[in-house]
């Protein structure tokens, strides 16, 4: 079967949209391809700095034949039905539609209309400009006199169809009078002249000679391996970074790793400065030395060409930059230590009072008070002395109004610890400093020690609290306070610490939905159901994280068993059945059984059951013995399955009737007591 190749060539595209690129153009035109008929067996994208690329494997040669019946106006309709009916229908005559009949409708015109599909080269011409014109690139701009906007000026378009035992065909379109063709470039230093292509191999092989690397992630695999390879030669470590390999394989399209190195005396500055600014001015990686356990004075730097020289010009020209960028660092760290030998960090508190967190929040000033009255509020709660998690929380921010901080605004926290220790803090200060924003991201660690807790938490409730006090909450996509990421903080901090943490003593209740919501994603992300969650927040008073997931664990377990999925059933079936009784009704059913009423076996058997099971759930509730409360509940399926099947509920007899629906609503509330079954899917 054909393939397409689809290559767009243009200036340097910044290595932050590659990745998106690719996969936005591999999902537009695979959509407009499959939308059209056009099935395929494949498709990858491929992204370099100058070239954004995509391959669509086993494509039919053309759309597939349609074939409709249009159903049209009675016999001896009006005119104007009938011309109506021939021009959608694309017939020029009634005589080219059939006549059937309907026993009930008479007589009526169809069309039967065939259609033949079109070429898929000629669908591809007709789908890929209108997605060149309309790619979503962050950012895009026009140049000359034309009318497109992409990322960087586009200068070629290559566009090949046809089976692998031929010659594809150039499939022909013109944007902006650039017309697609066959004829590609490779490297801008180390290749010159046109290259023809005709598909995917042959378009890889042939830019590989010209020094291009079209697979991102080979490049990815190829930086990583020759920069360990080179570590290893000089008897060091590298520091992995994949977020700076995402980066620089973005920046080349023929990585050559290559090794340089500063002078020892900057080594005095904390290494994760010399990273940070290493990494942030030049993209080079640094490495360890394992006999010491610090960075040692190299560094890893990816060249985007084989130089003659063996890379020694552009390996001394990075070297110059990071001596001055190390330069600075090293005088912005003599700095704060001669400041905190003289004046500890503590007492630069009151400066913050002249920096505002936010207009309607107040300073920097207001908010660490009210940071560290919260820490010590929580301290007893979660294992923390209330004194010295206050005193942490006073001194996490300080470090803030530092030259470092100032000019490396990644390190904050991280260099509180460095200053708290050399004031001679003790170690939990030190520690809150680093660890009280964290977890930033999913994959970030979350703290342990008590006082880091306390203050972390403290942290980020005083921001949920701040915004939703001042109704600014995140909104679809927009969350520009980052308030998603701090309420799942605290969800994985109360779950990965055991905390047992009433939220509702610290924020309000539409809040208490959002960490609800917060919950839902985490517990998603390890294959929980988000309906067990919905089921057990409609519950009054879920506000302890950790009980709401036993709880959810539990029900989910008990939901996999045939006792759970039957009684499943037949709750929803009571639920059902009152909600279309009580709305007819007017009246909410509860309020207990008359016993006297239970006439048939299966419904007295069924109320002796719940009178029997309801305190024992009740009890193993309190115990917070969530396996034993779902024991009790398993006892339940056997009478609720023989009422449905002899007992019916709407009994002619109003107060039969009355009775029954009492009974149902009983199974609808000692279920509640574990969870909302109505919320549970299935």
């Amino acid at each position: 079967m054909p393939d397409l190749l689809l290559e767009l060539f243009c200036e340097e595209i910044p290595a932050r949209m590659q990745a998106g690129a690719a996969d936005s153009l591999k999902k537009l035109v695979t959509d407009a391809l499959v939308e059209r008929g056009l099935l395929y067996e494949g498709a990858k994208a491929f992204v370099t700095p100058r070239r954004l690329a995509l391959a669509v494997h086993g494509l039919p040669a053309s759309q597939p034949d349609t074939h409709e019946e249009r159903k049209g106006p009675r016999v001896g309709a009006p005119q104007a039905a009938i011309d109506g009916f021939l021009k959608a229908s694309g017939l020029a005559s009634i005589d080219q539609a059939k006549v059937e009949s309907d026993p009930k409708k008479g007589e009526f015109y169809v069309a039967h209309l065939h259609r033949h599909g079109r070429p898929t080269p000629e669908v591809i011409a007709e789908i890929v400009p209108a997605i060149i014109r309309a790619f979503p690139w962050p950012k895009s701009m026009r140049w000359g006199s034309g009318s497109l906007r992409w990322v960087r000026p586009l200068q070629s378009i290559v566009c090949t169809f046809g089976p692998e035992t031929e010659e594809p065909e150039v499939v022909p379109f013109e944007i902006d009078g650039l017309r697609s063709g066959d004829v590609t470039r490779g490297h801008r230093f180390l290749s010159s002249g046109a290259i023809r292509v005709r598909r995917l191999d042959d378009w890889m092989t042939k830019l590989e000679a010209a020094f291009v690397v079209v697979d991102r992630e080979r490049r990815k695999d190829i930086i990583l391996a020759d920069a360990r390879d080179l570590a290893l030669a000089h008897g060091l470590e590298l520091v992995e970074d994949a977020g700076l390999l995402d980066e620089i394989s973005g920046l080349v399209e023929w990585p050559v790793v290559l090794i340089g190195a500063f002078d020892e005396g900057f080594l005095d500055v904390p290494d994760e400065v010399i990273r940070a600014t290493i990494r942030a001015n030049q993209k080079c990686f640094v490495l360890n030395d394992p006999k010491t356990g610090r960075l040692a004075n190299r560094f890893i730097l990816v060249s985007n060409l084989a130089a003659k020289d063996g890379g020694d010009a552009i390996v001394a020209g990075n070297g110059r930059v990071i001596r001055a960028r190390l330069s600075d660092a090293k005088f912005f760290w003599d700095t704060d230590k001669k400041t905190n030998a003289t004046v500890p960090l503590a007492d630069r508190l009151a400066k913050f009072q002249n920096v505002t967190f936010h207009e309607k929040l107040g300073s920097q000033f207001t908010r660490i008070e009210r940071i560290a009255a919260l820490a010590k509020t929580l301290a007893p709660r979660v294992g923390a002395d209330p004194a010295l998690a206050e005193q942490a929380a006073l001194y996490a921010k300080a470090d803030l109004r530092t030259e470092v901080v100032g000019e490396f605004p990644e390190v904050q926290g991280l260099m509180g610890k460095y200053y708290a220790r050399l004031e001679g803090l003790p170690e939990e200060i030190a520690l809150a400093a680093e660890e009280h924003y964290k977890p930033q991201g999913p994959t970030d660690r979350v703290p342990v020690a008590p006082v880091s807790v306390a203050v972390a938490l403290a942290d980020k409730l005083d921001t949920l609290t701040g915004f939703w006090a001042i109704d600014e909450k995140p909104t679809g996509s927009k969350d520009p306070y980052a308030l998603r990421r701090a309420a799942l903080g605290v969800v994985r901090i109360v779950l990965d610490n055991g905390l047992r943490l009433k939220l509702s003593e610290f924020v309000e209740p539409d809040l208490l939905a959002f960490f609800a919501d917060r919950l839902k994603v985490h517990l998603r992300e390890q294959g929980a159901r988000h309906d067990l969650v919905d089921a057990v927040f409609a519950l009054e008073g879920q506000d302890d994280l950790l009980l709401v997931v036993k709880r959810v664990e539990a029900l989910g377990r008990f939901l996999r068993t045939e006792d759970g999925k039957n009684l499943l059933a037949g709750t929803k079936r009571a639920a059902n059945i009152l909600r279309i009784e009580e709305k007819k009704d007017g009246v909410s059913y509860g309020g207990g059984v008359d016993i006297t009423l239970l006439r048939e076996p299966e419904e007295r058997a069924l109320a002796d059951a719940i009178a029997k099971a309801g305190p024992l759930i009740a009890t193993a509730l309190s115990a917070e013995d969530f396996e034993g409360a779902m024991g009790v509940m398993a006892s339940l399926r056997a009478p609720v399955d023989a009422f449905f099947e002899k007992v019916t509920v709407n009994a002619e007899d109003k107060a039969l009737r009355a009775n029954r629906l009492a009974l149902l609503a009983d199974i609808r509330a000692i279920t509640r007591q574990v969870a909302d079954f109505e919320r549970i899917e299935g």
